[in-house]
């Protein structure tokens, strides 16, 4: 088992998905905000994604953080690389579970504080982002991070997607 880092930014903590945190992302996936997220499931299978998530550490050096507020304790989303089976590359990912904690920045700060983890102490190159080409706000955030288009970038099987290039820190190019 990978010992599961926690980061810290100035408003959370992110760190392991537990199982108390699954309600949460049930919620999140149980409604319509799971749109760019695979769509709405059911209970019992936002359930079982959650725990592949929690299990995914166990076969990685990085995975899904969640991201705890500082300020009130609350799990408001995730946040990560992952590099599910088939895929061509490792992928920065994340959501805002509740709408109350959207549009806050939290998703950025949280994306940052983990490209900053996998580029200097995991040695990543660089790492994508796959987007719904219609996720104008995933498009304008990954932007915001320095993240650019990258038209020849190898895309996920059956994944209809847009895919953003996060470039590594010139330090470490």
């Amino acid at each position: 088992m990978t010992s599961i880092p926690t980061l810290e930014t100035e408003r959370m903590i992110l760190r392991a998905p537990v199982t108390d945190d699954q309600d949460g992302f049930a919620a999140f996936l149980m409604s319509e905000r799971a749109v760019y997220a695979g769509g709405t499931q059911d209970k019992e299978k936002a359930i079982a994604e959650f725990q592949e998530m929690i299990d995914y550490w166990n076969t990685s050096a990085l995975g899904t953080f969640t991201m705890e507020r500082k300020d009130n304790g609350l799990a408001i989303g995730h946040v990560g690389g992952l590099k599910p089976e088939g895929w061509p590359e490792a992928e920065l990912g994340w959501s805002i579970w509740r709408d109350e904690d959207e549009g806050k920045g939290f998703a950025s700060e949280a994306a940052i504080a983990v490209l900053d983890y996998a580029f200097n102490h995991l040695g990543w190159k660089t790492a994508a982002s796959y987007v719904a080409p219609d996720n104008k706000r995933s498009i304008e955030m990954t932007e915001r991070l320095g993240a650019r288009l990258d038209l020849d970038a190898a895309k996920p099987d059956g994944l209809t997607c847009l895919v953003y290039r996060h470039p590594a820190p010139e330090a470490n190019q």
